[in-house]
């Protein structure tokens, strides 16, 4: 079994406009819906294998919220360029060439990719909001099946909900 999460980064400052896009903070409700997250993750007792995140300030800190939550060190979270826009086939590229060995995989980034594969994944997910977590398990040994095979559930959660 694989265990696909989906983060859309939280809610992001656009305070100050001089800022480049990639160094965009967290707003207020962003840094409180993060770790809101992160502990409705750690209630399910959710483990993780390895966490992967744009190098976007607000997707790296919304993975580090998340991470500081569910016991994931922080130090131990990877920083991949191509999490930042990318594609949904880029996406797909990316989970299809993860190790065998890792199970439970979750990947921060942005939207309109994010919504996007997780609809092509389950086209129960229409969009997801900020600090959305999007869950895929699939019923197989390798992710190079991830997209090939229908996730056995789909389980989209945010803030609001």
């Amino acid at each position: 079994m694989k265990t696909l999460f989906l983060v859309r980064h939280a809610k992001s400052s656009r305070d100050d406009s001089s800022l480049p896009d990639q160094d965009r903070p967290l707003d207020e409700r962003g840094k409180q819906d993060a770790p809101t997250m992160g502990r409705r993750l750690a209630k399910r007792d959710v483990k993780l294998d390895l966490l992967v995140s744009s190098p976007a300030l607000r997707a790296l800190t919304t993975a580090q919220l998340i991470a500081e939550e569910v016991g994931y060190k922080r130090k131990d979270i990877v920083v991949d360029d191509r999490l930042y826009a990318s594609s949904p086939d880029g996406l797909l590229a990316i989970i299809r060439m993860l190790d065998k060995r890792l199970d439970r995989v979750m990947f921060f980034g942005h939207n309109p990719e994010f919504s996007d594969l997780a609809h092509r994944l389950s086209s129960e997910i229409i969009d997801m909001p900020t600090s959305a977590v999007a869950e895929f398990n699939f019923d197989t040994k390798a992710w190079s099946d991830v997209g090939e095979v229908e996730p056995v559930n789909a389980v989209l959660d945010y803030p609001k909900k």
